[in-house]
């Protein structure tokens, strides 16, 4: 199996991606991009690639200072948590018992093999979709087709029709994708909570013979 870096460097030598990376380097010189530049694929840092066990599907980066650093649903420390993160760990509670932290930061999640990515991985300043156009689309279906080769099985846990859509090439009957309605305040309210996302993921991998994920976030 490859590794991400390996992953990064073919799709580096791509026309698409030297256009797309052309496209986000020119709205970087003209004004603020988020995620900024070293943080923009952390993800893949974070989350070697033999050690994914769960992929969870965001959409755009947040927009605002300082909240994205390249994790989908995760901000910052310091910075106050979004929306969707707070339905999110509300549902933790429920789910799981497991007390919300005061921080939004989930480095703990993606440590242990959660696969936080979105479908843009960049975007202008306060201009939600700016950058979905660029080519990401390409990009996140590359990273997907990866994924849908992964030796071990996986959890893809979409959240809202745009991730649906977007993992329509998982197709590999080893993995197990868990459907379900997004967690922002717009959406949770048609199925959000009470939809168990976290047990039901523990309890696939369980079966599978992976370690489970600890989903409690500690306090920093």
């Amino acid at each position: 199996m490859q590794n991400w870096n390996e992953f990064l460097e073919q799709e580096k030598k791509q026309d698409y991606f030297v256009t797309l990376m052309e496209k986000v380097n020119n709205a970087r010189s003209t004004g603020t991009v988020y995620p900024p530049e070293e943080d923009m694929f952390s993800c893949f840092d974070l989350c070697p690639l033999n050690e994914v066990k769960v992929v969870i599907l965001g959409q755009d980066p947040y927009h605002g200072a300082n909240q994205a650093h390249g994790l989908s649903f995760s901000v910052k420390p310091g910075i106050k948590i979004p929306p969707s993160l707070r339905n999110i760990y509300k549902e933790l509670k429920t789910d799981l018992d497991i007390d919300a932290p005061k921080h939004g930061y989930l480095v703990s999640w993606a440590k242990q093999g959660v696969l936080m990515m979105n479908t843009s991985w960049s975007v202008d300043e306060g201009n939600a979709g700016s950058h979905k156009k660029f080519g990401w689309a390409k990009f996140t279906n590359r990273v997907l087709e990866k994924l849908n080769e992964h030796a071990q099985p996986l959890v893809f846990i979409l959240w809202g029709n745009h991730a649906i859509d977007a993992a329509k090439g998982i197709t590999n009957p080893k993995h197990y994708l868990l459907k379900g309605v997004h967690p922002s305040p717009l959406a949770a309210k048609g199925g959000f909570f009470g939809s168990k996302p976290f047990s039901k993921t523990n309890n696939f991998l369980i079966q599978a013979g992976r370690t489970p994920i600890d989903w409690k976030i500690d306090e920093l």
